[in-house]
């Protein structure tokens, strides 16, 4: 059977393309949807069908645009209730995409609407399954997204939905069944994922924790929400967006992608209601950089990092990119809802320093100047996840991560330098931007993170491999 997994790894995002006897159909399209017309154009096809395994909170999917450029049939399962024009499926329905066929099963529990989608080659052999966010490679879906919409669905409620389709209408199916889910490892819509972004039916029977085929309805919704937490703040507008509808892309990065001067950028940034987003490597951001402004480098983790700190999709926003890069930026903000950019600084921060306006820095030192200067005393804050942090640590540093500075900005240390760092180099420069943007400039960041610090002669805690910690 003839199908494509096309992976983002900076949303840790999977699409899927099949192609038969002329037709295609997308699955899960992000919203930059050029490629896959271009895809189907190499295969002489027309996009038949674009299907949603159900109303993403982690992404702004690609479905309007791609229909409306496309004639594809928008398909979403049962109970979907979108604000344009969609089939919605029939638990078992079938459609055909040349002589393929492919199956609706409605498995409700991550989200009410949330349906897989059997694949049967042309010789009537079941070839595979998209599961969208319902199975995982490793995990299944956090149960917690649909109380965007409404309170009544709690989490334990939709754990219990997530049980019995896993149970009645998953893990019947075939041991040979190639699982295509959604995501792999990084994204926020699990816990547990692997690095891996494929696998067998049969073989995640016998891995995933979930499908234990001992366990009871009430171990497998304790187990799924333990140590789950609170979903980044952006989750639900992004469901929004994906029901009610957007502005096409085209249209966002055509009034985006303006380049100002230095004047015209500092006049727009001065109205208050504006914020200035830094995309560049944190070690050009460090050197100099517009004040007030946050960094988020657009070579990491770079949307889901915008929407996890930054949190309104409204929020009007001014660019500071690597020369080229704009319009990418535009697209990557664009794939988490923020489409509100007012421009980018033409020719950079050259450009800001050639007129004489002020830049910042942060200090920076390297894990070597760290141990030459770290003492019995040193405050020192790591902004790596915990689990991260159990395993391995600075003795009696303080651990903050990022994804929880906004709720703990009070813990961080004011009156005294502190030093800060996290694995690499890249959430310790975020963290001391959002924080010398709040008026803490008492911090040091230490290059490299742990990965470097380990190699000093700081003392740390002995490493703890992560699986062994619950």
């Amino acid at each position: 059977m003839k199908i494509e997994q096309i992976y983002t790894g900076c949303i840790a995002q999977a699409a899927y393309y099949i192609e038969n006897n002329g037709d295609a159909a997308l699955f899960d399209p992000l919203r930059e949807v050029q490629p896959y017309l271009d895809r189907a154009s190499r295969d002489n096809a027309k996009i038949k069908y674009i299907f949603e395994t159900h109303f993403h909170a982690d992404f702004v999917s690609g479905h309007i645009d791609l229909a409306q450029k496309s004639g594809g049939k928008i398909v979403f399962g049962p109970t979907a209730n979108p604000e344009f024009e969609a089939i919605i499926a029939t638990d078992n329905q079938e459609f055909k995409v040349g002589n393929y066929t492919i199956k609706a099963i409605h498995t409700p529990g991550h989200t009410l609407e949330s349906t897989c989608y059997l694949l049967i080659d042309e010789n009537g052999k079941q070839h595979g399954i998209i599961t969208g966010d319902t199975l995982f490679i490793g995990d299944v879906g956090r149960p917690d997204l649909a109380q965007a919409l409404t309170a009544e669905l709690t989490q334990e409620k939709l754990a219990s939905y997530l049980f019995d389709s896993l149970r009645n209408k998953i893990m019947p199916l075939a041991d040979d069944l190639i699982v295509y889910p959604s995501h792999g490892a990084g994204s926020a819509c699990g816990k547990n994922m692997s690095k891996e972004t494929t696998d067998t039916l049969g073989n995640q029977k016998k891995t995933n924790y979930a499908l234990r085929a001992d366990m009871t309805k009430e171990e497998f919704t304790k187990e799924l929400v333990d140590g789950l937490g609170l979903p980044p703040a952006y989750f639900p507008q992004n469901v929004m967006l994906n029901i009610k509808g957007y502005e096409s892309l085209d249209s966002i990065i055509e009034k985006s992608n303006i380049g100002l001067s230095p004047t015209e950028f500092e006049t727009i940034a001065n109205q208050g209601d504006v914020l200035v987003l830094d995309v560049r490597h944190e070690n050009d951001f460090v050197k100099a950089h517009i004040p007030n402004s946050i960094f988020i480098g657009i070579h990491g983790n770079f949307a889901p990092w915008v929407g996890s700190l930054l949190r309104d999709v409204n929020q009007k926003l001014l660019l500071v990119t690597p020369e080229g890069k704009e319009e990418e930026t535009i697209t990557r903000l664009s794939r988490v809802g923020f489409d509100h950019v007012l421009g980018y600084l033409k020719d950079g921060i050259e450009a800001w320093q050639k007129v004489g306006f002020e830049t910042d820095t942060i200090e920076s030192i390297s894990p070597e100047e760290f141990s030459n200067q770290f003492s019995k005393n040193s405050i020192v804050v790591d902004a790596r996840k915990p689990i991260e942090y159990e395993a391995e640590h600075v003795e009696d540093s303080l651990n903050i991560p990022l994804d929880s500075i906004n709720e703990n900005f009070q813990s961080v240390p004011k009156d005294k330098k502190f030093f800060l760092h996290c694995a690499g180099g890249y959430r310790s420069v975020i963290m001391a931007s959002i924080l010398k943007s709040r008026g803490i400039h008492n911090l040091i960041n230490v290059e490299k993170g742990m990965n470097g610090i380990k190699q000093t002669t700081v003392p740390c805690t002995k490493f703890v491999c992560p699986s062994t910690l619950k």
